[in-house]
């Protein structure tokens, strides 16, 4: 399958980390998604019916990393893969990015992330 769905740079902030300070306040993530599920018939017929609408995936991401307090970007990143698969059984797999934009390091980085996928079984 060839289809993809790509959503970039979801901007948001939730509470993820193991320092005292990522515990205290919320910080700015940043998500990458891709869902791979057919959308030829949703194309053909110009009907979003036939597809997943994005806006879902969108704000499901974003309420999934708001109302947790996630010790580590891993469990994040997979707890929002498995809410979005169980949101529509026509993906096949997701891919899930997310950064800390700002994290609590000396070094000068940009970000830091992680990124996984899940596949339906």
């Amino acid at each position: 399958m060839n289809d993809v769905i790509e959503l970039r740079e979801l901007r948001c902030s939730a509470i993820v980390g193991v320092l005292a300070e990522e515990r205290e306040r919320a910080q700015p993530l940043i998500f990458d998604l891709e869902l791979v599920r057919p959308f030829e018939e949703a194309a053909i017929n110009d009907d979003i019916a036939e597809t997943t609408n994005y806006a879902d995936v969108l704000s499901l991401t974003c309420r999934t990393a708001t109302e947790g307090r996630y010790l580590l970007l891993e469990t994040l990143a997979y707890r929002v893969a498995y809410e979005v698969l169980a949101l529509d059984e026509e993906i096949a797999s997701v891919t899930v990015s997310v950064r800390k934009v700002r994290p609590p390091v000396v070094e000068d980085v940009a970000s830091v992330g992680v990124r996984c996928t899940v596949h339906r079984p």
